[in-house]
């Protein structure tokens, strides 16, 4: 659907993978924006990423919730110290890898979407029984 009011939407489309392949992949939505930080302290945005179905297709997609409230440690910056731009993030949501469908996210205006791609090894390690 179009994006609601105050609202942006972003389509993330995957390199294409065989049916059997998609298994040992998974991906990353990270949201988040530029922001001045004192560059010291872990700063978080207090956003979820939540999946929706889209009615009547059985595709989900996904929006952005909740207040963009600012989180961060309480560490002392050094005095005087100058402000630095950082890429501050919500919680991010890891999701199954589907290279046939795109993963569309909407954000409120002004915030970006981010993505990484994981891979699991071919290798399994093995459990110790006890």
């Amino acid at each position: 659907p179009p994006p609601r009011e105050g609202m942006e939407r972003f389509v993330i489309v995957l390199p294409h993978k065989e049916r059997g392949e998609e298994d040992d992949f998974r991906v990353e939505i990270v949201v988040g924006k530029p922001m001045l930080t004192d560059g010291v302290n872990r700063v978080r945005l207090g956003n979820r990423i939540e999946p929706r179905p889209l009615q009547g297709w059985g595709y989900t997609y996904y929006e952005v919730t909740g207040p963009s409230t600012t989180m961060s440690t309480l560490m002392a910056p050094a005095p005087g110290a100058s402000q630095v731009e950082e890429f501050v993030a919500a919680a991010p949501l890891r999701i199954a890898y589907n290279s046939r469908l795109p993963v569309v996210v909407y954000v409120p205006r002004g915030f970006a979407v981010r993505y990484r791609i994981w891979e699991a090894p071919a290798a399994m390690e093995t459990a110790e029984q006890g």
